[in-house]
Parts: structure tokens; C-alpha cells; sequence
């Protein structure tokens, strides 16, 4: 897949988890080691590490080694931002959805 398409829908998938989701808007805050990530997420450590990878993959996280600990950092706040834009668009559904029900209760 080297289409634009292509490309764009891998990207798509990278993101396509509420797990990554969660760790995006958790780099979003501060960078943070695969363990604070796992803390914060109450998830396992290999776990946590999984699902980074995939977003490394996919070049939406950077890394960066401090001594022992490999850093994560998102590579564009635009990632969060494209999100938020998506949240606000599935709201909108929700509530389209919830007048269309309404209108026809009445």
C-alpha cells in the first residue's frame, strides 16, 4: 500500500485503538518512559510497549533514551488535534441520532 490512500489508511489503523488513544492524549500531557505510561493506563508493561511500537511504527511517537529509560514523545501535536476533531464529529452523530429518536417519540 503506497498509495496516499494507502498511506493515509495505515495511519488511520495506527490510531484505530482506544489504547493508542489513551497513550496519545497521555504524550500529549508530558513525554513519559513505557512504564509511567503503563502506571497511568493501569495496563501491563508489554502491553504498553505493543501498542508504542505500533505508534513508532508509524512515526506518530518519537523516542529518545535518558540513561535507562527510552522516552516517548509525540512527533505532531496535530495527531491530537485531528483527534479531538474526530471526537467532536462522533458527538455530533450521537446527538443527531438522539433528535432523530426524539422526533419520532413525539
Amino acid at each position: 500500500m503506497d498509495s496516499a490512500a494507502g498511506l493515509h489508511a495505515n495511519l488511520c489503523q495506527a490510531i484505530a485503538d482506544p489504547t493508542r488513544i489513551e497513550l496519545l492524549y497521555a504524550l500529549d500531557k508530558k513525554p513519559c518512559h513505557v512504564n509511567e505510561l503503563a502506571e497511568q493506563l493501569a495496563l501491563p508493561q508489554a502491553t504498553t510497549s505493543r501498542h508504542l511500537k505500533i505508534l513508532r511504527e508509524q512515526g506518530i511517537v518519537t523516542t529518545l533514551r535518558e540513561g535507562p529509560f527510552v522516552i516517548y514523545t509525540l512527533r505532531y501535536q496535530r495527531i491530537i488535534q485531528a483527534l479531538d476533531i474526530m471526537r467532536s464529529i462522533k458527538l455530533d452523530i450521537i446527538q443527531n441520532e438522539h433528535d432523530l429518536i426524539n422526533e419520532r417519540s413525539e
